[in-house]
């Protein structure tokens, strides 16, 4: 799919908007999504609120809860080809995430239950076999979700290889909020680089700056983050087991449309097909 820019506007039309905003501006009077149009200010993801506000979010797409903390115990395979998807934000057996939280696990507290199933895990890397894992490594792994050691195992991967990266690059593109969850979703649910079968969030991200400057560019926010989401549609959609988009239609590109580019609550969505919201931080 080819992303064409949207179109610029007509020389009068950009006059009086550029008049209004600063009308705006002087009367001190601010909308939800005031200042956005070239990156927003207040406080980033990693804000503690807000950050706990992603992780809810991240639960209702993974888990389909808001209660992400009790996703900590969570392993299943879910038919996707990644093998075992477990924890805060699915960490794969078959992608070799979760191979890293057990050896953080390992590090911090060695001869836990879960050390011996290390070797498996290296071997079934790449695949979505459970050679050497079955019953005895699942039960484990929801047995471990009450040690401390372990639900810090997961946070510490998840901030390194998801979190962490995402809103760095976020905020480099100038984006509030809003577009660094954006972007750290789409590292949850596709990676950082493309693999066999699927379309990583660089190659997103590639995608949306060919369609919209970001706003560390000049760009306009709502325009950029609406080219990254539909480059993202297109991903999900050469993903067999990622067909359903309501993700991005009903839940992201619903805040966009509503300029909480903060990440202001009242925040209310739908993904497959369920309704959330979430009415303070």
């Amino acid at each position: 799919m080819k992303f064409v820019p949207r179109s610029r506007l007509a020389p009068t039309r950009a006059l009086v908007t550029a008049l209004v905003t600063a009308l705006v501006v002087l009367s001190g009077c601010s909308a939800s999504g005031a200042g956005s149009g070239r990156g927003s200010a207040g406080p980033g993801l990693d804000d503690p609120a807000k950050k706990e506000i992603a992780m809810q979010l991240i639960s209702s797409a993974e888990n389909s809860t808001l209660d992400w903390k009790d996703q900590y115990k969570y392993i299943q395979d879910i038919g996707d080809g990644r093998g075992y998807t477990a924890g805060i934000i699915g960490f794969c057996s078959g992608t070799g995430d979760m191979l890293k939280v057990v050896e953080r696990y390992a590090a911090s507290r060695p001869g836990n239950p879960l050390e011996r199933f290390l070797p498996a895990l290296r071997a079934v890397k790449g695949s979505d076999a459970h050679d050497g894992l079955g019953r005895p490594f699942t039960e484990a792994w929801a047995k471990a979700a009450a040690d401390a050691a372990f639900r810090s195992a997961q946070d510490a991967e998840r901030d390194h290889s998801y979190f962490d990266p995402a809103v760095r690059q976020a905020k480099d593109d100038g984006l509030g909020a809003l577009g660094q969850f954006i972007y750290y979703d789409a590292y949850v649910m596709h990676g950082a680089a493309d693999s066999a079968g699927t379309v990583g969030f660089r190659t997103m991200r590639r995608e949306a700056l060919a369609a919209a400057e970001p706003p560390s560019r000049g760009g306009d926010e709502t325009t950029y983050l609406n080219a990254f989401l539909d480059a993202r549609v297109t991903a999900i959609r050469k993903e067999p087991s990622h067909s359903d988009t309501s993700r991005i239609e009903t839940a992201q590109r619903v805040f966009v449309r509503e300029g909480r580019f903060r990440f202001e609550t009242p925040l209310r969505w739908k993904v497959y097909g369920d309704s959330y919201r979430i009415d303070g931080p």
